[in-house]
């Protein structure tokens, strides 16, 4: 991997992909975290005289409606307040408009296109790796960098589509990421993997790459009601996955596994509905990570955005401060409570990535920078 600190880049129109996928709430950006962590590649690229293009991605692009509400102008405003400086945002991320913007760009000035999922309705060009696409883009400037952690477990086409047609490299915050995971990735043991979150469907190729190689995989969230449903537990009204063949999964697991794969004895409910973990199952969980080397967290223990049910999240995390180990936290969720609970002392490094980081963690690689690196 070859990253920008490593190479001259002057004088040159940077076409730069970052992950500004934030979560907005009633037209607000709650929390600003990926902009922030934007911001040294950026200053890095300008010290160097260059103009820069920015493409990002905002949520999914399934529909009309979905480009009314998807635009990152909001964001584009954000990082301008930011930087100090004006971003000049194009509402297109393909077009006349852009071509013309972007082949009059001067050094230092800055350029944001629209949501590169736009291209992703009606036909989906940018999720697919679109080759015409990615040549389109290439084509507005002389160098391409990647600095979106976030994305590298897609094969998109503004992730590493472009890289096939101009010398590309990685950005400051992906190397500080391989830094910070790496002694997730050749951990100290005993290794303990805590993972949360709302559906067991999305996660379970990772906990079968994980599980021959970790100590322990404590369970929380939507993904233990699934873990105990598969089990044959009254589970309520609660978030559980009903895929049969997901649930014979989870079942099997549990019995080739039974001592690594840790599940909740307890709950906090509301009504019938299961939206946090009991004070005994947060015992349970403390008492195993206390004999921890390396943590891993990805995921929250119940419904935390609800502050009644965030208790054995907080209370389980905020544990971790006692422990000597290397603890290490990844994904949207696990980092908004974090953030929002005052809990960032209690992890020796928070990933920006949430499927990403996962997916380095488990399977030790990324889709996006195998596909770069062959480039």
């Amino acid at each position: 991997m070859k990253y920008i600190d490593e190479v001259d880049i002057q004088n040159k129109k940077v076409l730069l992909r970052l992950d500004l996928n934030v979560p907005i709430e009633n037209g607000v950006i709650s929390d600003t975290t990926r902009i922030e962590k934007s911001l040294k590649t950026i200053k890095f690229l300008l010290d160097g005289n260059n103009s820069l293009i920015i493409l990002s991605h905002l949520g999914r692009v399934k529909s009309r409606e979905d480009k009314i509400n998807k635009s990152l102008k909001i964001v584009a405003d954000k990082l301008s307040q930011l930087l100090g400086r004006t971003i000049d945002f194009i509402d297109n991320p393909v077009g006349m408009e852009v071509l013309n913007k972007c082949k009059d760009l001067k050094p230092k000035e800055i350029v944001m296109l629209e949501n590169v999922r736009f291209c992703d309705y009606p036909e989906k060009l940018e999720s697919s790796n679109d080759e015409n696409l990615a040549k389109y883009w290439s084509a507005l400037g002389d160098v391409f960098v990647c600095d979106a952690f976030g994305s590298l477990h897609r094969l998109h086409s503004s992730v590493a589509g472009i890289s096939k047609f101009i010398p590309s490299y990685f950005g400051l915050l992906v190397k500080e990421e391989m830094e910070g995971l790496s002694k997730v990735i050749e951990p100290e043991h005993p290794y303990a993997v805590f993972m949360g979150g709302a559906k067991v469907d999305d996660k379970l190729p990772y906990i079968e790459e994980l599980l021959p190689n970790i100590d322990f995989l404590l369970i929380g969230g939507g993904i233990a009601n699934s873990f105990l449903y598969a089990l044959g537990y009254d589970v309520g009204d609660s978030l559980y996955t009903k895929d049969g063949e997901i649930l014979n999964k989870l079942k099997e697991l549990v019995e080739k596994y039974r001592e690594k794969i840790i599940l909740p004895i307890d709950f906090v409910f509301d009504g019938t509905s299961i939206l946090d973990l009991g004070l005994k199952s947060i015992t349970k969980y403390k008492n195993v990570l206390g004999m921890c080397k390396t943590i891993f967290v990805n995921g929250t223990c119940g419904k935390f955005e609800v502050e009644r049910f965030a208790k054995g999240t907080v209370d389980l995390f905020s544990y971790l401060r006692e422990i000597d180990a290397y603890k290490v936290a990844g994904g949207g969720d696990t980092l908004n409570v974090i953030h929002k609970y005052g809990l960032e002392d209690c992890f020796n490094f928070l990933s920006s990535g949430g499927g990403a980081s996962l997916e380095y963690v488990s399977s030790k690689k990324l889709t996006a920078i195998d596909y770069i690196n062959k480039g």
